[in-house]
Formats: C-alpha cells, structure tokens, sequence
C-alpha cells in the first residue's frame, strides 16, 4: 500500500474530456509546504477512496491579449499538456449565487496552441467571439505534479486533487501547494464536510482565487479588488428557506470575494467589505431567529460577532489614516501632522499583521468553511419544532411584513427624545437603524412596485450614515488616547489639533443629525398595504 504510485500513462483514457459546456463545483483549500504527503493517507480518504489513484505531471500555458480582453471579462484561456495529449478550456468566473461553481468548456487541440474554433463561440459569447487567432499569447504557466484519487463517499462521488509546483510568469515565481475537492456527483455538502476533516488535520486555509487569478497577480502586479455585496432578487413565489439560503449565501460568497483582500493588506476596503458582510449576515440571523429558533442561527452569529471583532481595530485605523488625518492635512495646513502621521501608521500597520494572523488561523477558516455548509445543508432546519418548521414553506412577503414593522417601531422607540441621546443610546439607535436599513435592502424587490420604498431607503441610509460619522469621531477619541502615551511634543499637539477640529465637526453633525432624524420619521413605510 505504500509503494510509489505510478505515473499515469500517455492514453487518451487518462485525460478523457466531456463534450460542451460543464459547471464544475469545487472547494480549494490552501496548504503549506510539506504537508501534502501527511493528508493524502488521512483515514477518512484512505477508508473511502477507490484505489491509490494516479500522478500526472500537467504543464499548463494561459493566454489572453496584451489588452488581458479575457482577464477583464471575467475569463481565462488555457492549454493543458498531460503527456503527449492537448486540453483546451475556457473558465468563467463563479456565480454570484454559487461561489464554488464555475461555468467551463473543454475540448481537445492539435498542441500547446490555442484553437477558438474548436470551442462553441456563439454561446460563450464576446469577447472570444471577436477575438482574432493572432492576437493570443502567452501569459504565464503552471507545471504541477498532481495526485488525484476518487473518493466513494455516502452522499457525494468526490475527486480529490492534490497540487504541487509552481505558477511561472516570466522571471517570477510562485510556489504552488494545495487540494480540490470536486463534486463529480452528489451533495455539495460534503465538500464541507471533507474539508472539515482535513482541516481538523492541518492548518489548511480555504483558497478563494483560482490558479488563473493567482498567475494574474504574478504577471502583472494585479491586486485583487475589495468588493461590494451582490443583490438578491427575492420575488413573491420565494419561501421563507430559500430566502434563507440565498442571503445567507450571499453573504457568504461576499466574505470569500474579500477574504484574500483582507488577508494580504492590499486594500484596506477589504477589511471594510468583510466587517460588512458579518454585519449582514448577523441581521439575518437576528431577523429569521425570533421565527425559527434553531440554535444555528446563534452558533453562526456568535462567531460571526468574533470575526467582527478581529477586525475592528484595523477598520478604525485604517479610516482615520484614510479619512479623518487627508481631511485634517487640507483643512490644517498650519500644524506639523508628520509625527501623528507615523504614530498613526505604526499602530495601523501592527493591527494589520495582527489580523493577518487571525484570518490564516483554522478558527477563522473552519467558521468559512461551517457557514457553507449551513446554506448547503440549510442547517436552519435542525433542533426546531413543528410550529417553526410550518414557517419555512410560507410565501416570504407576510414574514418581510413582520420583520420591517417591528423593526421600524423599534427604532422609533429607540430615537424618541433623540435631541437628548447620549453617546451610549446613539450607538443602540445606529445599530437598530443598521439592522432596519439590511432588511429593507434585503427585501426591496418584493416591494419594488410601491412608490415611497426608495425614498424610505435613502433616507433611512442618510440616518445611517450621519450616525456612523458620530460614531466614527467617537471612535478616533479612542485610538488618539492609545497614541498620547507617546512623550512628545509636537505629537500632543497635532492630538490637541485632531480634539479640537473634531469638537466643532461634533457640532455640524449633530445638527445633520437631527434633521435627518425628523425626515427619516416623517417618511411613510412601504410594506404591509
């Protein structure tokens, strides 16, 4: 059993390709250096696999335009060589519904050359419709060594892959070390329950960018874009548990687009973006939680709130050196900022390697990994009771109703006297006016045909935003406290500056505040008629 396993051998068996359009489904899961040999003899893959599977050593060439026509819509070309035979294929990014989906065609070539006319143009579509031969070329490489095995599971055949070797684009280089786990039939659920296991086994980090985007990255120095939450287009005919899965999904293909981000420091808005998605996803859990009480709801939004909590600090480093100290260097152009300018970035920048700590621990990790396999498994359904139960089926226009009135009223309770609010009830309105703002995005387009919906929204946004600026202000209090402890003077004078500028934008907001907190009340709600 543990004699070296063969090379595969040059037959067309060995890299037998399905005709047309394929959706492959697949977890990638990143792993140091050294450990692969350890996983693959795991018992949970040695009990299930069907053999010792095979090794192909695969040399794969990318290729797009000097213009990258194919890198900016969202595809990537390649040609893979597994001995003497030719595998072209054409990715598309996952969709926004199915992060581990992603639409490809397959079709064999002549060589390491590419041949469009071999694939369906018409259906895949600009711009590889308009693409001319000539203009392809190579972009980078990746030569693997590549063990795959299939794996017999109760719920799922899965194709389990381990990789090893090196991204090439030119000079550079960059080591290559990790599993796929591909759905070949079944469950996708069991993607997550595998790669549990494996996780349970070694400190494995769940891989959010293909080898195509990585090979990107190398090439040409593309960092990878922060991103914003996708809609959900909710209707009518929606059922309270497939309302559930498709904003919980949400939210969970919003922290994988950003997770990479944030992990490498390349744009602070990742950070901003992952603290978003939790916010989201912790009012979902809030909202359908009084309805149906499944203890998962509470499990995923307790270590949703722990994520959040990792990552504040940078957050609010990260907006007073982008906002609060460029908007003090314009408007004080008189004071010496250099010192509280360094002080600044020295506490940013030892946050930041803080939470690139947390981000690559396995606790991070396994709570990515679990919340995909809550929408997969809509694990809401367990430990609740019939009435609870009888709730999932509804049509989820009469449980929206619910929701917005009663948090519409709440917030209402929250903001009265709100002239007299101090600092502690501000923060409870913002949070009320937060979670009130998630659910009325979240259901929009089940009230997309009543007048007054956008106009409740924007205002209810411009709230929103006003207190978050009280908050924000509130907050770098805080942190110039952390930075006073430092002995010297020109820094607590620059602190004296930042107090003094804030106490008058104190003012300015609390007067916005208010009167966008009339306009937000006297604003007539959308639901319910």
């Amino acid at each position: 059993m543990n004699a070296p396993q063969p090379i595969a051998p040059h037959s067309v068996a060995a890299i037998a390709v399905r005709p047309g359009e394929q959706t492959e489904i697949e977890l990638k899961l990143l792993v140091p250096q050294g450990i692969l040999e350890k996983l693959r003899e795991m018992p949970v893959i040695v009990q299930y696999a069907r053999n010792r599977g095979v090794i192909r050593r695969l040399e794969t060439v990318y290729y797009d335009t000097p213009e990258r026509a194919l890198f900016q819509s969202g595809m990537s070309l390649r040609v893979r060589r597994s001995g003497k035979h030719f595998i072209q294929t054409l990715k598309l990014l996952p969709d926004a519904t199915r992060p581990l989906a992603r639409r490809q065609w397959e079709t064999p070539v002549d060589s390491m050359t590419p041949d469009l006319t071999r694939l369906p143009i018409a259906e895949i579509g600009d711009p590889v419709m308009t693409l001319a031969p000539d203009t392809l070329a190579r972009v980078f490489a990746t030569n693997v060594r590549r063990h795959a095995r299939q794996l017999n599971l109760p719920d799922a055949l899965v194709e389990i892959v381990f990789d090893e070797g090196t991204i090439e684009a030119g000079t550079r280089q960059e080591i290559l070390s990790e599993i796929e786990l591909e759905l070949k039939r079944g469950n996708t659920g069991v993607l997550f329950d595998l790669g549990t296991q494996l996780l349970d086994a070694a400190p494995l980090q769940i891989g959010t960018r293909s080898k195509a985007e990585r090979g990107y990255a190398l090439a040409f120095d593309v960092a990878q874009p922060a991103t914003k939450a996708k809609p959900v287009s909710i209707t009518a005919e929606h059922a309270v548990d497939d309302v559930i899965a498709l904003l919980v999904g949400a939210c969970w293909h919003h922290l994988l687009d950003n997770y990479a981000v944030a992990k490498e420091g390349s744009d602070p808005e990742g950070v901003h973006q992952m603290r978003i998605a939790l916010r989201r996803l912790r009012t979902i859990c809030a909202l359908f939680q009084r309805e149906i009480p499944s203890p998962s709801f509470e499990a995923i939004n307790s270590e949703a709130r722990w994520l959040m909590r990792q990552l504040g600090q940078t957050r609010d480093w990260d907006v007073f050196a982008t906002t609060l100290l460029p908007r003090l260097v314009t408007t004080t152009p008189e004071v010496d900022l250099g010192g509280l300018r360094e002080a600044v970035e020295r506490r940013r920048k030892s946050s930041c390697g803080a939470l690139q700590v947390v981000l690559t621990d396995p606790r991070c990790n396994r709570f990515l990994l679990s919340l995909g396999h809550w929408v997969e498994r809509r694990g809401w359904r367990n430990e609740i009771d019939s009435d609870a139960l009888a709730v999932l089926p509804q049509p989820m226009l009469t449980l929206a109703d619910r929701i917005l009135a009663r948090l519409h009223r709440k917030a209402l309770k929250r903001g009265a006297h709100f002239r007299h609010l101090d600092a502690d009830a501000q923060h409870d309105l913002r949070i009320g006016l937060k979670k009130l703002r998630y659910a009325a995005e979240f259901f929009l387009s089940l009230y997309a045909t009543h007048a007054p919906v956008k106009r409740y929204v924007a205002r209810l946004a411009r709230l929103q935003n006003s207190l978050g600026r009280a908050c924000d202000i509130a907050s770098s209090r805080s942190l110039l406290g952390s930075i006073r402890q430092d002995d010297e003077t020109a820094l607590h004078l620059a602190i004296g500056t930042v107090t003094g500028w804030q106490a008058r934008d104190q003012i300015a907001v609390a007067k916005t505040l208010r009167k966008r907190w009339r306009r937000f009340k006297a604003t007539p709600s959308f639901w319910g008629r």
